[in-house]
């Protein structure tokens, strides 16, 4: 894989810096809302609908921070805040309805706006999701189809030079990446088998960790997308399956193992990728890339802890194929593909109303 730029940046450094004091307020007013929010009862299956009564917008100050060039393949994918405010994008450089002419790209971009591309692929293939771990250690899955020599998770090394540390079978669609609190396990959503793939990440044979039919695609859609976005959260991945439009939570044992699938959600057609309110809060935001295959809206939904769910954001707030969210703070991250007319492809930033979404919870 080659190295377009030698520009990297240091993640690990960047750990360790503390939020400024103006951030105290956010932080109290996240705890206080998260306490309430993460204790609401856990949805029965079939419960995902839209049940809240708004009072106020649950999310607000919607602005393009970034954009770019669609023709170029700068098509953003998957998203990871770091602590210092920096952000790393993966870049499709196609996508399954765009002619591939362009290699994909996972691109950091820190707080103030510069861009250094860390890692380039090759032309027909994908840098789907991206993660980070506790040390600074930058993980993304690359989608090479039909190429078992190159499909797979890599990591990038401290001289910025990637590696593959978990290959997947050649017919596999690496897609949602995700890693456990203590940074030892990959979490692989395979988009195309149904599986859901672990792999250590010091590197070594990826195993199906959970091979289940709610992980599955819908074969007769146009784009046949299953588990999509998966992120490890309170014991339990949390897996979005695109075509089924479900929101799936699977908790994981005391022994590594997968617990039962059980249904969070449904009803939201192309469910991209998803983010959490804090880390111990189960309120989720979501993206509904409905663009990409026209095949629902475009919008980014909060769903609650019972089930329930409301659009936060649509095509109004000029979201164009949302495909992931990422929050931090009471800061909201959307990176939106760009597929329709005219290919606005972009990074969307918004505030988020802790007190609307606080009192829309209480219905």
């Amino acid at each position: 894989m080659q190295q377009q730029r030698q520009q990297t940046a240091r993640h690990g450094a960047s750990s360790t810096r503390r939020f400024p004091k103006r951030n105290v307020g956010i932080a109290l007013a996240v705890t206080a809302t998260a306490a309430v929010l993460g204790s609401a009862p856990s949805a029965s299956a079939g419960t995902g609908q839209t049940g809240h009564s708004y009072r106020g917008s649950v999310v607000t100050d919607v602005r393009t921070t970034a954009k770019f060039d669609f023709a170029a393949g700068e098509i953003p994918e998957n998203i990871t805040v770091n602590p210092d405010g920096s952000t790393t994008l993966s870049m499709l450089g196609s996508c399954a309805v765009c002619q591939r002419t362009h290699g994909p790209q996972l691109m950091h971009i820190s707080a103030s706006g510069h861009r250094t591309v860390l890692v380039t692929g090759q032309v027909g293939e994908a840098i789907s999701g991206n993660t980070r771990g506790n040390d600074g250690t930058v993980y993304y899955s690359l989608w090479a189809p039909g190429n078992a020599a190159r499909n797979g998770v890599y990591k990038l090394l401290p001289d910025g030079t990637p590696r593959r540390i978990a290959a997947l079978p050649a017919d596999t669609g690496p897609n949602g990446l995700a890693i456990d609190p203590a940074g030892r396990t990959l979490y692989i959503a395979d988009s195309l088998k149904g599986i859901i793939w672990s792999a250590p990440v010091s590197g070594g044979p990826a195993t199906p960790w959970l091979t289940d039919a709610a992980l599955a695609p819908v074969p007769t859609e146009a784009l046949p997308i299953g588990a999509n976005g998966v992120k490890f959260h309170n014991d339990a991945l949390w897996v979005s399956n695109f075509n089924k439009g479900t929101l799936l939570r699977v908790p994981v044992t005391g022994t590594g193992a997968a617990g039962p699938v059980r249904l969070v959600t449904g009803g939201l057609p192309n469910i991209d990728d998803l983010s959490f309110l804090t880390p111990r809060s189960d309120v989720v935001f979501a993206a509904q890339n409905g663009s990409s295959s026209q095949n629902g809206p475009d919008r980014v939904v909060v769903i609650y802890p019972n089930g329930t769910y409301g659009p936060v954001l649509t095509s109004a707030d000029g979201l164009a194929s949302p495909s992931a969210t990422a929050v931090r703070g009471d800061r909201l991250y959307i990176t939106d593909g760009g597929v329709p007319e005219p290919h606005n492809a972009k990074l969307q930033t918004a505030r988020i109303n802790f007190a609307a979404l606080h009192a829309n919870a209480a219905h």
